[in-house]
């Protein structure tokens, strides 16, 4: 996702594009994996999860080398939006796996690992990118997004092992699934939950399509300067994360949400000021660290809210996770690119927006009581003996 941020407006310009043009193929990848993990969560939990997981990686492989050999930005486009399904596979299978096998404490501290490997991906993406930028075109970046993709096919193949047993897997085909939908959209905790990380994440996607362009364009920086800010607030991203996964299993999971909420309000704001009033880099850069920083904060206790209690159904409440999280990420995108690529109010304006909603989402959702775990897999258990 990160790799080829770095030369982002190199790319724009080869291809003739405008500026939201070329932010579509982050928007793009964006719905992709908002849809492939719609798809590939229920699929997981009648199926299991490697087999599943094999699949979305050999594909990952073979769209990213469409997307090298992409002519124009719109089969680039196109080809990000596939190269997304497949990635989606991947995302919603790790969050699921994580709750086959770990509950309580160790449960909350996993999606708190999660959120620092992305985190430190998101470190090593743009810092990488913006180091073979001297060697390769955006081209190239997308040859090694293949290559990466061919060594996580051989990790799975050789360590990944099956954590969803037979016996615990679903059956009864469209009638339990819309059956499994129905509850999960019935309970006001997984709907404050899963709607205050799609507005978060509409934040940290509208910072990610965004930042390249204010930061290079406006503010004079080069792809390896570049790459380095953005490896300072990944690596926010990771401490962050790290720290809230620890926080929320040993404190509170709405303490420590409210704490994320906060940060990012703090980033956002100051992002808004920047683009009412002419502001040096430096205030930019000290808002974007605490705006990413708190959507780490905020993961590990918002995910533990909405899949703790669905150990029977985890792929489909995870993939309802990861549609949110990245279709409200892929709507915000383009949204900063409205003015080109010569203000940074759009970013402040979408950011500050963003939170605001993520906040009052838990304000409206999260106080409500959750359906039981017992009597959700009994009424589940009735819909599969319907069908």
């Amino acid at each position: 996702m990160d790799l080829y941020l770095p030369v982002l407006p190199a790319l724009t310009k080869e291809l003739g594009a405008v500026t939201s043009a070329a932010q579509l193929t982050i928007t793009a990848c964006l719905i992709g994996l908002a849809l492939g993990q719609l798809i590939a969560g229920p699929l997981s939990d009648r199926y299991g999860r490697r087999r599943i997981l094999l699949i979305g990686v050999i594909a990952y492989v073979l769209t990213s080398l469409l997307c090298a050999a992409s002519g124009t930005i719109e089969l680039l486009i196109a080809a990000r939006f596939v190269q997304g399904l497949a990635g989606g596979v991947g995302v919603v299978i790790a969050q699921a796996a994580g709750r086959d096998i770990y509950t309580g404490g160790k449960l909350i501290r996993f999606y708190g690992r999660v959120t620092v490997m992305g985190g430190l991906a998101a470190v090593i993406g743009p810092l990488l990118g913006g180091q073979l930028a001297q060697f390769t075109d955006w081209r190239g970046l997308f040859v090694v997004l293949a290559a990466i993709g061919v060594l996580i096919l051989t990790i799975t193949l050789f360590v990944f092992t099956e954590t969803l047993l037979p016996e615990n897997r679903t059956s009864g085909g469209f009638a339990a699934l819309r059956h499994d939908y129905r509850v999960l959209f019935s309970d006001r905790r997984f709907l404050g939950a899963i709607l205050n990380q799609g507005f978060m994440y509409a934040a940290l996607f509208a910072y990610l399509s965004g930042a390249t362009f204010v930061l290079q364009g406006i503010y004079g920086l080069s792809p390896q300067e570049y790459a380095l800010a953005f490896g300072a607030n990944s690596a926010g991203f990771m401490v962050f994360g790290f720290l809230a996964g620890r926080a929320a299993a040993r404190w509170s999971l709405h303490g420590t949400l409210l704490i994320g909420i906060s940060l990012a309000a703090i980033g956002a704001t100051g992002l808004l000021l920047s683009g009412i009033v002419s502001t040096p880099v430096t205030v930019v850069l000290a808002s974007l660290f605490p705006l990413t920083s708190g959507v780490a904060t905020s993961s590990p206790p918002a995910t533990t809210l909405a899949l703790a209690e669905y150990p029977q159904m985890a792929g489909t409440a995870s993939s309802v996770l990861g549609m949110i999280r990245f279709g409200f990420g892929g709507l915000a995108a383009p949204l900063v690119g409205v003015a080109g690529a010569t203000s940074i109010l759009p970013l402040g304006v979408v950011t500050t927006t963003a939170v605001i909603f993520s906040a009052a989402a838990c304000l409206l959702f999260l106080p409500g009581r959750r359906v039981s775990t017992s009597r959700t897999a009994a009424a589940r258990q009735d819909a599969v003996q319907v069908s």
